[in-house]
């Protein structure tokens, strides 16, 4: 592997565990303390959890930390499509690490932190909802990416509290994993599998509608990565 690869492999990996383990530890946490510290608790895990590790990868691989937004950044030519296995390969190793980590340091509770949507919606509001919540990441993404200027501490700032409001409020609905692999590795382990079919199309839908937007409106098609 080309060594600026390996960099990326890297990154996305430890990026991506430490996703879990603040997204994940935050519910299994609140679930050992019997539910007392509740959604705001879970929020602000999240916002810290994923903003510490854009502000620290982000400048090695982009901190996609997410199949969906690095299939966003091949249709919005950011990535080549021979990039694409090395960033799910690394996000799929940094998940289910980040999953056994939880497990075996706080527990086996609440399933591991699995999502789970709220089925005393109708399924067509779940499913949207997920959507939304993705297509609200994705945008905040491609904005603070591209807002000239704009510091790593404010770009990190930026999609981790997107992150950590889709939560808040979407959470109760959908579930707001927004990330096929935050989904995928914790459902594998607790063998709650049900609900994973939400999370591997919401997602990939809300993210490449995001993507195909930005592609034909505001995307130089020249500034694509070659490497």
């Amino acid at each position: 592997m080309h060594k600026s690869n390996f960099v990326i492999f890297l990154a996305e990996l430890t990026g991506t565990f430490g996703l879990l383990v603040a997204a994940t530890g935050s519910i299994v946490y609140d679930e050992m303390v019997g539910r007392t510290l509740g959604i705001g608790f879970i929020s602000a895990i999240h916002f810290i959890g994923l903003g510490a590790m854009i502000f620290l990868f982000g400048r090695y691989s982009m901190a996609h930390f997410n199949p969906a937004v690095t299939v966003a950044y091949f249709i919005a030519k950011y990535i080549t499509a021979k990039k694409i296995p090395i960033y799910v390969a690394a996000q799929a190793i940094g998940a289910f690490l980040g999953t056994l980590f939880v497990k075996y340091v706080f527990g086996d509770f609440a399933n591991l932190g699995t999502n789970s949507p709220n089925y005393e919606y109708p399924v067509g509001l779940v499913f949207g909802i997920e959507i939304l919540a993705t297509v609200f990441l994705m945008g905040s993404i491609l904005i603070a990416v591209n807002i000239k200027g704009l510091q790593t501490i404010f770009i990190s700032t930026i999609i981790a509290l997107t992150v950590a409001l889709d939560v808040f409020f979407f959470s109760q609905v959908s579930g707001a994993s927004m990330n096929p692999i935050r989904s995928l590795a914790p459902a594998i382990f607790s063998g709650v599998l049900g609900d994973l079919w939400l999370y591997w199309s919401a997602t990939f839908i809300g993210t490449s509608l995001v993507a195909l937007i930005y592609r034909q409106k505001f995307r130089n098609p020249n500034l694509v990565d070659k490497k």
